[in-house]
C-alpha cells in the first residue's frame, strides 16, 4: 500500500513562507501512474478544507483563500507533490494533509475532501503575528 508522508511544516511569522512536501513511499505511484492529488488542512474546531489540487495533466486548482500566494506543483522525478506557501497569514494557521484521489486521474472531486482515499499524517503550520 503506498503510503504518503508530509514534511516541511513550522512555525513562521505573518508575511513568512514554506515549502511543504508530500512523498510517496512507493515511487512507482508518482512516476508511472498519474491520478488527482491535492493538499487540504483543518484548523482546530473547523473542518477539513481544500487548499489546492493538481492533476495529471498539471492542471490546478486553488482555494480563493490561498490564491496568489500558494503554488501546488509535482516532482516525477523526485517523487514529490509540494506545496510553496508565501506570504503566510495567521488564518493559515492548520494541520496541512496531503491526499490523493487514487481512481481518477483528474480531480473530479475537487475539494471534497472525504472522497479522496489516500492521505498523509500531516503537518502542521503555524503563523504568528
Amino acid at each position: 500500500q503506498v503510503q504518503l508522508v508530509e514534511s516541511g511544516g513550522g512555525s513562521v511569522q505573518a508575511g513568512g513562507s514554506l515549502t511543504l512536501s508530500c512523498s510517496a513511499s512507493r515511487s512507482v505511484y508518482l512516476s508511472s501512474i498519474t491520478y488527482c492529488m491535492g493538499w487540504f488542512r483543518q484548523a482546530p474546531g473547523k473542518q477539513r478544507e481544500g487548499v489546492a489540487t493538481i492533476n495529471s495533466d498539471g492542471v490546478t486548482v486553488y482555494a480563493d483563500s490561498v490564491k496568489g500566494r500558494f503554488t501546488i506543483s509535482k516532482d516525477y522525478a523526485k517523487n514529490t507533490l509540494y506545496l510553496q506557501m508565501n506570504s503566510l497569514k495567521v488564518e493559515d494557521t492548520a494541520m496541512y494533509y496531503c491526499a490523493a484521489d487514487y481512481a481518477h486521474a483528474s480531480c473530479v472531486y475537487g475539494f471534497s475532501w472525504a472522497m479522496y482515499n489516500g492521505w498523509g499524517q500531516g503537518t502542521q503550520v503555524t503563523v504568528s503575528s
